[in-house]
């Protein structure tokens, strides 16, 4: 008797832990949706200059820019601490994926407004690119 109520109890728990890592998933899944945009270009070392520039006009210092990897680290200091690390990757033979992480004060940033900004920023430049837009 013992054993069937504990074998229930463990069945009840794992219903839980999977409802747990779900809710995990899908906030991962949002943030991602919130932090990556593609772009229609093949040119990846245009979009690297590109997402630099951005990040400069928004008042970031760019710590790190790695055109191999296709990764840009910058760091903005009014005020706060704010670390944002952008990727640049292929996605098909067409587009652009570019990925933005930020911290603040070395904690995650979930808020989805530093996003939209970079990414508006981002996105203006490279239409203003594309069109040869000085």
């Amino acid at each position: 008797m013992a054993l069937a109520l504990a074998l229930l109890s463990l069945g009840g728990c794992q219903t839980d832990s999977k409802q747990q890592v779900m809710a995990v998933d899908k906030s991962q899944v949002e943030l991602r949706a919130i932090q990556t945009r593609s772009f229609d270009t093949s040119d990846r070392n245009l979009t690297i200059r590109t997402v630099i520039s951005s990040l400069q006009d928004l008042g970031f210092v760019i710590d790190k820019a790695d055109e191999q990897l296709g990764i840009i680290s910058g760091t903005k200091l009014s005020g706060y601490a704010m670390r944002m690390t952008v990727t640049v990757r292929p996605r098909g033979k067409t587009q652009m994926a570019v990925r933005a992480s930020a911290q603040y004060n070395l904690v995650a940033v979930s808020d989805a407004e530093p996003y939209q900004q970079f990414f508006a920023a981002l996105s203006k430049a490279m239409f203003l690119t594309a069109n040869e837009v000085d």
